[in-house]
């Protein structure tokens, strides 16, 4: 769910230079008042390219700001997913507000991570747990029978605000949801991200959540985590079953667009482990024995920016890249370009004690390989375009050679089994 520059655009329609508009004007506002009222009418606009369909108008808008205004381009992101994954609707003349939120699921495995439908006494047993540990008790919610890969998941705003509210509708007439039909089909990883999606809804100005009623004191944070830890307790072993063979981590249930993000990023360490784990158990050997090289890489749209690394494994005294992983950025997270002996990765790999939460993206990587045992590592001083194999889609990773190659496993490696009988 990285945010990202679209592909090059032509001249903005009028529908987009409202939207571009709308969003310097909220930029610029000199009260709360007059922001707020840029606001209602930039959600409004968004609102109406959103139901009917013009995905393409808000894209044009997104990416003429993304090169020409960052601070009017976050803006306009920012509210372009608010307007989608919330929404107010008139029901049975009544007024009610939404959410769409995400439950995100942190899976490893050495064998296929599940994603599809779900069954009813399932749904029926999460939906319990979510009203007696998490949603407020005015709310109404219905929660997807489908278990989404990140593949799987809405592609655009306007998707996203139609699946909003049809799950919407679904919550307040109390039927039932359908499975997704055909879904796409998703990579498989060895570590990897998979979600619940449920539509909460309220009355205008009510709480969705219980940290958010007044029953939950003034510590909202520590009510928060209550909450969250009630869930987590009774949820964990249903979701197990969901996702046979699986390491399984639960994360807190929040906003679409930030739950996803949150997934995104706390799935990053784990592929890292899982990676390293397959690698040695598939091949026989110590993680000593592997080498590993990083490099940085950037769109066209990024001018230069990175915007993920690409860590390719081979074997010791072998050039040859057997296997990659993605470490995507976000938000303010920034790629460095100097190579792994600059001054503050001397450090860290001297021992010196360096904070999580200090640590830039490839100082975490770095650490993370220490950890499990692979000192061999080598981070490419340059910058690589983000290319893709042109037969399959496959990330391309950058050899010991500064050469773009295919991850690929020695042809007399037997490969691992995929599916757990």
């Amino acid at each position: 769910m990285r945010r990202s520059g679209k592909a090059k655009s032509h001249k903005p329609s009028g529908e987009s230079q409202r939207l571009i508009q709308l969003a310097q004007a909220t930029l610029a506002a000199g009260s709360r008042m007059e922001e707020r009222l840029w606001e209602r009418q930039l959600d409004a606009s968004l609102h109406k390219q959103m139901v009917t369909g013009h995905q393409q108008n808000i894209d044009s808008a997104l990416d003429h700001l993304f090169q020409l205004d960052p601070a009017a381009y976050e803006a306009l992101m920012d509210s372009a997913e608010s307007a989608s994954e919330s929404c107010t609707l008139e029901h049975a003349g009544q007024t009610y507000e939404a959410l769409l939120i995400a439950i995100p699921i942190l899976a490893w495995t050495r064998y296929s991570i599940y994603s599809g439908p779900v069954a009813a006494d399932m749904i029926n047993t999460l939906s319990a747990h979510l009203y007696a540990h998490l949603l407020a008790p005015d709310t109404r919610m219905a929660l997807a029978p489908t278990l989404f890969a990140i593949d799987q998941l809405p592609r655009s705003h306007a998707e996203t605000y139609s699946l909003l509210h049809k799950m919407t509708l679904a919550a307040l007439d109390g039927k039932p949801l359908r499975a997704l039909t055909n879904p796409p089909e998703t990579a498989p990883f060895l570590a990897d991200t998979r979600y619940l999606l449920a539509a909460v809804v309220t009355k205008p100005g009510g709480a969705l959540f219980r940290w958010q009623t007044a029953e939950a004191g003034n510590d909202i944070a520590a009510a928060r985590d209550e909450a969250f830890q009630q869930w987590m307790n009774q949820s964990l072993p249903n979701v197990e079953r969901l996702l046979p063979g699986c390491g399984v981590e639960l994360l807190l249930p929040e906003a679409y667009f930030v739950a996803c993000r949150e997934g995104d990023k706390r799935i990053r360490p784990i592929s890292i482990h899982a990676a390293i784990h397959y690698l040695t158990l598939l091949l026989s050997v110590e993680a000593s024995t592997l080498s590993v090289t990083i490099g940085g890489f950037s769109s066209e749209q990024s001018d230069g920016r990175i915007d993920e690394y690409r860590i390719g494994f081979s074997l010791a005294q072998e050039r040859d890249i057997i296997y990659g992983i993605v470490w995507p950025l976000y938000g303010e997270e920034s790629g460095e370009e100097e190579p792994l002996d600059s001054l503050m990765a001397r450090d860290l790999i001297a021992g010196k004690p360096v904070s999580s939460e200090d640590q830039t993206p490839i100082q975490q990587i770095i650490t993370l390989l220490r950890e499990s045992g692979i000192a061999d590592i080598k981070h490419h001083a340059e910058i690589f375009p983000l290319d893709f194999c042109e037969d399959c889609g496959a990330p391309l990773f950058a050899d010991q050679d500064s050469e773009l190659v295919h991850a690929e496993m020695p042809e007399e490696v037997a490969p691992a089994p995929t599916h757990l009988h």
